[in-house]
């Protein structure tokens, strides 16, 4: 299998699951593409430029503290990266006027994650080969997927309610308390058995993802 299509269709598959869910009223294209390839672009360039800074100022985490793992895990890995997103996210996609139901915070949150997951997707497929794409299509790539359904679930009714900063951030922590929870469970896999953890974690964050797909289509004001 071409290493590029093993890379990407994993995401794109995601997409497709998201768009097809918008059913009452979908977003362009354009927008769509646009709010990708910023995360693919520019959140990654926000995730180097913060890592670099944590970097300086907390030079090295022992891999085998588990307080050290912890916070990197938390905060120099998950909070970084959905930080990246979420700003995204907060900028060009919520103040957009397209942006007019609360799922479509659902809608863009996954494709602004779908570009920064495909881009991390492509350098660790091409750097170590064929199962890791495999494996990665299981677990990071539907990892990425539900830390962007509840940051967007958040912030899709954070647009339409008084309480908007509460909501963005409730967003932001939610993402950033699944994607810790998954890394932290992986970092320390020299303890037996804990990389289950990882996995757990990951099968609550779909069936809440599920639930949060559900309930915004329920309150779509496009639907009747």
């Amino acid at each position: 299998m071409n290493l590029l299509l093993l890379a990407i269709a994993p995401a794109m598959i995601v997409i497709a699951y998201i768009y097809i869910k918008d059913k009452f009223e979908r977003e362009p294209w354009k927008l769509l593409v646009k709010n990708f390839l910023l995360g693919a672009t520019l959140s990654v360039i926000i995730t180097l430029s913060l890592g670099t800074l944590i970097g300086r100022i907390f030079p090295s985490f022992d891999e085998k503290s588990i307080f050290d793992m912890l916070l990197y895990a938390f905060f120099a890995v998950a909070l970084v990266e959905e930080f990246s997103k979420y700003i995204i996210v907060r900028k060009f996609a919520q103040k957009n006027k397209e942006f007019n139901e609360p799922y479509d915070g659902i809608v863009y949150a996954v494709m602004v994650s779908m570009g920064f997951a495909t881009l991390e997707n492509v350098l660790y497929v091409y750097s170590y080969g064929f199962q890791t794409g495999v494996l990665r299509a299981f677990t990071a790539v539907p990892a990425h997927a539900t830390f962007a359904i509840l940051m967007g679930y958040f912030m899709g009714k954070a647009k339409f309610s008084k309480n908007r900063f509460l909501l963005n951030m409730m967003g932001l922590f939610a993402a950033t308390l699944f994607h810790g929870a998954y890394d932290f469970f992986l970092f320390i896999d020299w303890i037996p058995g804990i990389t289950t953890g990882a996995f757990v974690s990951l099968v609550i964050g779909i069936l809440l993802s599920r639930k949060a797909i559900r309930k915004h289509q329920e309150k779509s004001v496009f639907k009747y």
